[in-house]
């Protein structure tokens, strides 16, 4: 199982198209971490046999996305959110616990525009940075997520 996880496209569908077509039969799920809910619902429209899903993030006006959902898979239950609810400028002990409390072992998180990668305390943690505008230094980027029967990967990879 492979999902894809992109972030913060705010109103720039070609990097998000971008990720898709770079992704096309290569994924099971992808997963937009919000600020990006307009550029989500155009590319539901045009591959409408994708399992596109999308959280709100604190530029999704009038957003009918959730906050966070999450995914169960084969050996992995995947928090999703945006993280500005959560404080994740100021870190990621609050999505640590709520991933706790949720029993999930990874956390996908946006908002900051910075990738970041890390496993602690059991539970896998990425922000996959920005598709299309980062504020780390760095080349705009994505993740994904494979689930196995071996185990979790996470990456990060320049878009």
């Amino acid at each position: 199982m492979r999902i894809i996880v992109m972030s913060d496209s705010h109103r720039n569908y070609h990097a998000i198209e971008k990720v898709i077509s770079k992704n096309l039969g290569n994924a099971d799920i992808f997963v937009h971490l919000g600020d990006g809910e307009d550029e989500v619902d155009t590319l539901r429209l045009k591959y409408p046999h994708l399992d596109i899903r999308c959280v709100s993030g604190n530029c999704d006006y009038m957003s009918s996305s959730p906050d966070f959902f999450i995914i169960d898979v084969k050996g992995a239950r995947i928090f999703c959110t945006h993280g500005h609810r959560y404080f994740v400028k100021g870190g990621t002990e609050t999505l640590r616990s709520i991933a706790r409390d949720n029993k999930c072992n990874v956390v996908l998180f946006g908002h900051t525009h910075e990738r970041y990668q890390s496993y602690e305390d059991g539970i896998y943690i990425m922000n996959p940075g920005s598709c299309s505008c980062p504020r780390d230094g760095k080349s705009p980027s994505y993740g994904f997520v494979d689930v196995t029967d071996k185990g979790i990967i996470t990456n990060i990879v320049e878009l």
